[in-house]
C-alpha cells in the first residue's frame, strides 16, 4: 500500500520562485532609485562661494521676580505696566526678542503669572523660566 500519492511528491519538489523574483524586483527597484545619475556633461564655471559671518548670539533679557514681587528688567527697576511698555519698545527694536523670567522661590505664583503675561501682551513668544537643579542628598 502506498502510503504518499504520486502527485504530492511532484508539487513538493518543485522550486516556487516567485517570492524570489519579487524580491529580485523590489531590489531592482530600490538600486534604480537611490543611485544619483553622473551629470557631467555641461562644463561650467561655478562661482565660489565666500565665507559668511555668523550673527552675534542674541542677548537674552531677564526678568527678576523677588520674593517681596518687586520687578527688574535687565537689573534695572519696574512695575509691571512699565514691565509692559518696555517689552513692546524692545520688540519693536528686536522681533525675535527672547526674555528670561527669574522668580525667587518664595514668590508668589500670581506675580509670576502677571509677568508671563504682560509678556503675552507685548507679543513676546520666547519666554522662559529659569531654574535650578535640585541638591542631590
Amino acid at each position: 500500500m502506498k502510503k504518499c500519492s504520486h502527485t504530492a511528491h511532484h508539487t513538493l519538489t518543485e522550486l516556487n520562485i516567485t517570492p524570489l523574483l519579487d524580491l529580485a524586483f523590489v531590489l531592482l527597484v530600490i538600486f534604480i532609485i537611490t543611485t544619483t545619475p553622473i551629470v557631467n556633461d555641461l562644463d561650467l564655471n561655478l562661482p565660489n562661494a565666500s565665507k559668511h559671518q555668523k550673527d552675534p548670539p542674541r542677548k537674552a533679557n531677564y526678568i527678576t521676580v523677588e520674593a517681596s514681587g518687586r520687578l527688574w528688567l535687565n537689573k534695572a527697576s519696574v512695575d509691571l505696566a512699565g514691565l509692559q511698555q518696555t517689552l513692546v519698545g524692545l520688540r519693536m527694536d528686536d522681533p525675535d526678542l527672547s526674555v528670561i523670567v527669574r522668580g525667587d522661590g518664595k514668590a508668589k505664583y500670581r506675580q509670576i503669572r502677571a509677568v508671563m503675561d504682560a509678556c503675552q501682551q507685548a507679543n513676546v513668544v520666547k519666554v522662559d523660566l529659569a531654574t535650578e537643579a535640585a541638591d542631590k542628598k
